[in-house]
């Protein structure tokens, strides 16, 4: 990996608390993994998860001095609810009082620059004092088991370099993909979400 990668993973995770301290939190607010809800997204979330697009991208990309705006974000979502063929999907989490805490968009792939893949981890985010809790993995298993139910079999997901979460999709093992020049630019592939679907067990 590039220094200026490993510099830039470490920059962009120092906002990130740690596994421990999000654990205290939890206890301290009553929660536990089993008081969370994922489902699927409805437009009558727009509003909340609007707000909470805007809040986890900033907290990601925070180095970034003019981020997207509430109506941006807000524009979006309403251009994609309108698209009414099945072609996507997205998960919420939601916590014991009712807050959106997380989602995650898959849509279907298909273009030749990567045939071996048919659907994309669009979007993946968790509010920074729900991450490293085992949510992001929920997500992904029923990312994974949606697509399936779609006949879908594999995904990629494009990101940074620099992304700390970078980590997170290794750990799943999600394959870096990398240029025809041998350079990676922050994109995974799942060539078989059966895998991930049975790593990521969902009731």
């Amino acid at each position: 990996m590039k220094l200026t990668h490993t510099i830039g993973r470490f920059i962009m995770g120092l906002k990130r608390p740690s596994k421990t301290t999000n654990i205290r939190r939890l206890r301290e607010w009553g929660e536990t993994m089993e008081s969370f809800t994922i489902r699927e997204v409805t437009e009558s979330d727009l509003p909340a998860l609007t707000a909470l697009h805007v809040q986890t991208w900033n907290d990601t990309y925070w180095t970034v001095r003019n981020p997207p705006t509430y109506e941006t974000r807000e524009q979006q979502w309403k251009q994609q609810f309108k698209v009414k063929d099945g072609s996507w999907f997205c998960f919420v989490v939601q916590n014991q009082a009712g807050r959106l805490i997380g989602f995650a968009k898959g849509l279907r792939y298909n273009h030749g620059d990567l045939p071996d893949y048919r659907g994309e981890l669009n979007k993946i985010y968790l509010l920074l004092e729900y991450q490293r809790l085992g949510l992001g993995r929920l997500l992904m298993g029923h990312v994974a088991r949606k697509f399936l139910g779609m006949g879908v079999n594999s995904m990629v997901l494009f990101g940074i370099p620099q992304n700390p979460s970078n980590r997170f999709h290794e750990a799943l093992h999600g394959e870096r993909l990398y240029d025809k020049k041998g350079e990676f630019h922050g994109g995974y592939g799942w060539r078989d979400l059966q895998k991930l679907a049975d790593i990521c067990p969902v009731d």
